[in-house]
This record gives C-alpha cells, sequence and structure tokens, in this order.
C-alpha cells in the first residue's frame, strides 16, 4: 500500500537569491562518500547585506505551509551507520556559561537517579502533545526560525537551533531545509528567539549549507539532516550572543525526548515556540526514523529533539530533529537517529571558517 508523508516546512512567493554548490557526491562501492556534502550560500559581505535587507518582518510573517513528495529512497537506502557514543555539552551565554567544545562521550546527562542509583528522566509534562513554551530559559534564545528562498523564487520557513561548537556559528536543522526536490534553497536566515515578528538577536545569514550525501544525492529520509555555518553579526558570533545547545550521536534510542519549533499551519501561525514531550518510539512503517507524538505542523521541520533536557535551565542535548508525518497519522512526528553520518556534518560544520 503506498504510504504518502508530509515534510514540515512552509512557503509563500518570493524573489530567488544565489546559492552555489561547492560539494559533489562520490559514489563509493554500494554506499556514498562519507564526506558531507556542502555548498556556498553567501560569499561576501556585499551578498549578506542583501538577503538581510530582503528578509522584512512581513516577509518573515507570509511564510505559509507546504505539501512537500514524498521521500525519495532507493534499493540502496538503509538506515544510518551508529558508532561509538559522542556529546559535547552546551552552554547558555545568558547564564554566564559561555560556550565551550566538549569532548565527553557516552550517553547524555540525566536530571535525577533514583534511590537505586539508576537514570531517570523527568518532565514538568511528560507526554505533551504539543504546548506552548512559557518556561523560559537557554531553549528560547538558541531555538529559532529559519527562514530562506526555494529554487521555485518561493519564501519557506523551517527551524533551527545554535548548537556548541568549534567555531561559535553552527545551527543544526533538517536536510530538506536546506535542499529539497533536487535543488537547493537561497537566502538562508537564522532568526533565534523569533517572536511575532520580533528578532531580539538578531537575524543570521548562512555563509555555508552543509547535509548528509544520502540526503544530497536520494533525499533519503533516515539522512534528513544539515547543518548552516552562520557570519558573525556586529563582530560577534552566533554562539557567544545567544549560547548553544548541546549535541549527542549514537545514544540509545527509546528515551524521553523534548521537541521544539515553530509551526506555522493551522492550528499555529508561525509566531510562538512550541514544544512537545514523551518516550520517543522506532518507526515501524517505512524509515529507521525516531517518532514522538506531537502535532506541530509546517514550518516545525529542523526544530530540535532533545535528550537529558533540564527545563529549570533549558538546555539538552540535540539528538534529532523534526522531520516528517505521514498524512495517515498527524499526531506523530519522526526525526532521523543521529547516528555516524548526521555527527560527520556537525564536526565538518564546527570546523568551517564562518566568513
Amino acid at each position: 500500500m503506498h504510504r504518502s508523508v508530509a515534510l514540515l516546512s512552509a512557503v509563500t512567493v518570493a524573489v530567488a537569491g544565489a546559492l552555489v554548490s561547492t560539494g559533489t557526491a562520490q559514489a563509493s562501492g554500494n554506499g556514498l562518500d562519507p564526506t558531507p556534502a556542502r555548498w556556498s550560500a553567501t560569499d561576501s559581505w556585499s551578498e549578506r547585506r542583501t538577503v538581510l535587507s530582503y528578509w522584512t518582518s512581513r516577509r518573515m510573517l507570509a511564510a505559509q505551509p507546504l505539501a512537500a513528495p514524498a521521500p525519495r529512497r532507493t534499493a540502496r537506502s538503509g538506515g544510518p551507520t551508529q558508532g561509538n557514543p559522542w556529546a559535547t555539552r552546551g552552554g547558555s551565554a545568558g547564564a554566564g556559561q559561555g560556550t565551550k567544545q566538549g569532548t565527553g562521550q557516552g550517553t547524555p546527562w540525566t536530571i535525577r537517579r533514583s534511590s537505586a542509583g539508576t537514570a531517570q528522566l523527568q518532565a514538568v509534562v511528560p507526554n505533551s502533545p504539543g504546548l506552548r513554551w512559557t518556561d523560559g530559559g537557554a531553549v528560547v534564545r538558541t531555538v529559532g526560525r529559519v527562514f530562506f528562498t526555494t529554487a521555485q523564487g518561493r519564501n519557506s520557513s523551517c527551524s533551527g537551533t545554535a548548537v556548541t561548537s568549534a567555531n561559535e556559528s553552527v545551527v543544526m536543522t533538517a536536510g530538506h531545509c536546506v535542499k529539497l526536490n533536487g535543488a537547493f534553497h537561497r537566502n538562508w536566515v537564522f532568526v533565534p528567539a523569533f517572536d511575532n515578528g520580533r528578532r531580539p538577536f538578531g537575524t543570521w545569514v548562512a555563509s555555508r549549507l552543509l547535509t548528509t550525501q544520502q540526503w544530497n544525492v536520494r533525499e533519503d529520509i533516515n539522512f534528513d539532516v544539515a547543518a548552516a555555518v552562520v557570519a558573525p553579526l556586529q563582530g560577534r558570533t552566533l554562539t557567544d550572543v545567544v549560547g548553544g545547545q548541546g549535541v549527542a550521536f549514537n545514544q540509545p534510542r527509546q528515551r524521553q525526548m523534548f521537541s521544539f519549533g515553530y509551526p506555522a499551519a493551522a492550528p499555529f501561525d508561525g509566531s510562538a515556540l512550541i514544544y512537545c514531550s514523551g518516550r520517543a518510539f522506532d518507526d515501524t512503517v517505512m524509515t529507521r526514523d525516531l517518532g514522538l507524538r506531537c502535532n506541530m505542523t509546517g514550518g516545525s521541520s529542523g526544530g530540535p529533539w532533545f535528550q537529558g533536557f533540564d527545563e529549570s535551565t533549558g538546555l539538552g542535548w540535540l539528538n534529532s530533529v523534526n522531520s516528517f508525518k505521514y498524512n495517515f497519522a498527524p499526531d506523530f512526528m519522526f526525526g532521523p537517529f543521529f547516528g555516524n553520518e548526521a555527527m560527520a556534518v556537525y564536526q565538518a560544520a564546527q570546523r568551517t571558517n564562518a566568513l
């Protein structure tokens, strides 16, 4: 039986900019080059000023949801490769911790431990299907809306997260938020803490975009992961201004998760940060993804899934991103497992010059 899915972008008509590919996929046996695909989003301050002037609040607020085609999967498609657990802890600029590159390994932190010493993640609302986040903390500063122009000349919105990194300039999001239907997006910007058109921490223009080769070549939904490297703004780097969340790869499945995003389709309008929470489960329909009960809609794509999320600080380990929903199961969200391929995207992004 044919299974249809919907990715979670949002679009409206506008003017297109320029994006040049600087990476090509190389076949290697039955697989692909493990080096992430990357593109130049902007090459000069002149281009970045043009992108900044293009994104008026009116254009941002005009974004509308788009139902994207079914993911492209082939006989060679498989799940992410899994290696040793690896994680780096984030920090909140607002809390004075700064952003520090970590080298820790193992599973993410837990909020509390039982009397027997076993790890237990606890949540104020442990099974939220979609509520407005009102508790503040670092998540408000580090999560934001992503805006770009598609190859068809339409403006689109996704969500993204500022994460701790060596260059202090990395935003993690979904693969289809940088490339979709074989075409690259342009005019790519990140707006942390977006609030009904207000941009309290400015608009950050991407200089480089990266995604997995599996998404770049065949748009395999199992690898719907991407990163953007954003240029400094007024002489400061992104996580120096807003802080950065931790990231974690090759972690255990079926753990408690918190998902965040800026859904823009009804009953939401893209003006507020929404979250879902619960224990993740494995998709058994057609992907190797993680699932979570969540009613977020178009525009939430690329928003973070956190393991070990601490509601008192708003910090956690980004361990997946909002990717897609099955049309026959609109109350469930799915996100890719963060294995070696997702880790390679992050590692390449944090080594990239932001200028």
